[in-house]
């Protein structure tokens, strides 16, 4: 397949049907100005409408918008982490940080700030295409900064291994640019431009000690105005070690305010971290600090590293992020306002201008009628792709999946390979983000095989992970539920159970509790679901939330492309063959040990 050809399956396979669930409508009559398009957030195609707002707190897991004219707090309550935001025209736009999954760099898009839908991904591959080809647990995409210039819409991100990149799009649904390297290097991280008044152009960027060296200092660039190259070596101009009780002093979003020139900018660390605003009347400093936003007594740590955003109506909104381990970095929202002093406060202010977050508060003021949306969680695989909402573990290869080789469902084929053995190795695992605190996640399977070793299954995935689903044991299919410590190999958690005779597919559960207790489930007889093994804690990966997926696999081979152990023979779903998906229902050349088969995947509230 072409290079072409392959980003363009990517493209559709991934980013063809909408990244929300749309659940009814609150407010007035949508103004023209807010008219959506067809998959706009207004109305987002493959959204399900299903009733005013008690019908969403029965539909979805977590809902932000109160119904009442306010909000609670997470309005993101999932791992989109480092977020950055910005607002043209009527809507806002936020982009965060993926790591290692691919697609990458996510765009979504709000009216109100509090109810939001992916609209696409910057990114359908990372690169270097080869390095990616296989998990890179902690690298690819770092902290992006989000900006709108000269009609373009500007994405600057960094590989801490790689250097500084930058992609741009007319239409933030896509198609984005081929990642251009503004500045190579290691441990460059964080960046963001500023165009000032004058038509000169800045960076701002952090440095990962990991990388590096260095870290807890923010360096400052001429960038050229079409933002492809900087122009000098840089200096630096917040120095954190200067600053009393000042520690990784990273992510700095530059703003330019009535002459003043704004650095706004976390410090202390992902967990516990405040959120800092620094200001000069010169670009280049010096600047002074003050802290804007801390935990104080609220159970909300490490308030920090986010955007300041500004409505139509002329209200100031900050949105940043607080980490909360497997779930990963979720995204609160605070009021925002300029004390007579000339600082910024965010959430409430404790009379110093130190701010704390707000739980619940009153939403922005904007026009027209607004509805209740969450970045979409289930499938149920009847579209010509796959819901935005999911994510492979590397660059993706369009042979690992179908939606057309069985109608309806989704095909995952079961490829042997190296790396089998352990999910954390295993690149074509389809992840999502776990969506609440509490939740249930419901699939059902078979498996179609005759190789012995073949596996799949439902997945929770991080440092350490369990999955329950279906093997291959050389003279049946039995039912499994393993799980794996840290830097551990699997290990069986129940005896393995043989399917009924007559019976194929399974339906399979995880019901997720807070502390990010989870609990699996299967249903193997048709009389309903059985708990399968002890409750168990979901970890986080690298510097991301634990992972809710599915995967197919084949046996493990001896690295030379030979099955280790083991049946050879392999069938497809169908039993006429052998058969890999190519994400269009194409047959692609070679064997596979045979296909996993999942019906749907539904989300919902704990007690659904």
């Amino acid at each position: 397949m072409s290079e072409h050809g392959r980003r363009q399956v990517l493209r559709t396979g991934l980013g063809a049907v909408a990244g929300s669930t749309v659940l009814g409508a609150i407010g007035a009559a949508t103004p023209a100005s807010a008219t959506p398009r067809p998959d706009g957030p207004l109305g987002a195609g493959g959204g399900v409408t299903r009733g005013e707002r008690e019908s969403a707190r029965a539909d979805l897991p977590w809902v932000a918008d109160l119904g009442d004219g306010r909000y609670q707090n997470p309005v993101l309550n999932a791992d989109w982490s480092d977020p950055d935001a910005i607002r043209v025209g009527p809507y806002f736009y936020l982009v965060a940080s993926t790591f290692n999954r691919v697609p990458g760099l996510p765009v979504l898009r709000s009216v109100d700030l509090v109810n939001w839908t992916v609209i696409g991904h910057a990114l359908t591959e990372l690169l270097p295409r080869e390095h990616f080809g296989e998990p890179r647990h902690g690298e690819g995409v770092w902290a992006p900064a989000l900006r709108h210039h000269d009609g373009k819409f500007w994405i600057f991100y960094p590989d801490p291994d790689f250097g500084i990149f930058m992609v741009t799009a007319t239409d933030p649904r896509g198609p984005w640019s081929t990642p251009r390297p503004v500045k190579p290097g290691k441990g460059l991280i964080d960046p963001c431009p500023l165009w000032d008044d004058d038509g000169r152009a800045y960076l701002v960027h952090a440095w990962a000690k990991s990388r590096s060296g260095i870290n807890n200092r923010l360096t400052l660039h001429r960038m050229s105005p079409d933002g492809t190259a900087l122009l000098d070596e840089g200096r630096i101009v917040i120095n954190g070690d200067d600053l009393p009780g000042y520690t990784t002093l990273e992510g700095p979003k530059l703003y330019k305010r009535d002459g003043w020139y704004w650095i706004f900018a976390p410090a202390g660390g992902v967990t516990n971290g405040w959120q800092s605003a620094f200001r000069s009347r010169s670009v280049w400093g010096p600047y002074e600090d003050r802290v804007v936003l801390a935990q104080g007594d609220t159970p909300v740590n490490g308030p920090h590293q986010g955007a300041w955003v500004t409505t139509e109506g002329g209200e100031d909104w900050f949105l940043h992020f607080q980490d909360r381990g497997a779930y990963g970095r979720v995204v609160h929202l605070q009021p925002m306002r300029w004390r007579t002093d000339g600082w910024p406060v965010m959430g409430t202010d404790d009379g110093s201008g130190r701010g704390a977050p707000v739980l619940v508060h009153t939403k922005p003021r904007v026009d027209g009628r607004t509805e209740v949306t969450a970045p979409a969680t289930s499938d149920d695989f009847t579209g010509s792709g796959l819901g935005k909402q999911w994510m492979w573990q590397a660059n993706a290869d369009p042979a690992w999946w179908s939606l057309r080789r069985f109608p309806s469902r989704l095909a995952l084929v079961c490829g042997p390979g190296p790396v089998t053995h352990d999910l954390r190795l295993l690149p074509n695992v389809l992840g999502q983000r776990l969506p609440a605190e509490s939740f249930t996640a419901t699939t059902s399977m078979k498996l179609s095989t005759a190789t012995a070793g073949s596996r799949a299954g439902l997945v929770v995935l991080g440092e350490t992970y369990a999955w329950v689903g279906l093997r291959h044991d050389g003279d049946r299919i039995v039912l499994v539920c393993r799980t794996a410590a840290k830097d551990a190999a699997e290990a069986d958690t129940i005896t393995p159970v043989p399917l009924p005779r007559g019976r194929s597919a399974v339906p399979l559960r995880v019901s997720v509790r807070p502390g990010a207790v989870c609990q699996f489930a299967a249903d193997v007889d048709g009389r309903g679901f059985t708990p399968l093994g002890a409750p168990f804690p979901a970890m986080a990966g690298k510097w991301i939330g634990a992972t809710l997926g599915l995967f197919a696999t084949g046996p493990a081979t001896d690295g030379t492309g030979g099955v280790a152990t083991g049946h050879t023979g392999d069938v497809a779903a169908d039993g006429t063959g052998d058969v890999a998906a190519d994400g269009t229902g194409d047959v692609a050349a070679g064997r596979t040990a045979g296909v996993a088969e999942f019906d749907w995947f539904r989300v919902g509230p704990i007690s659904s």
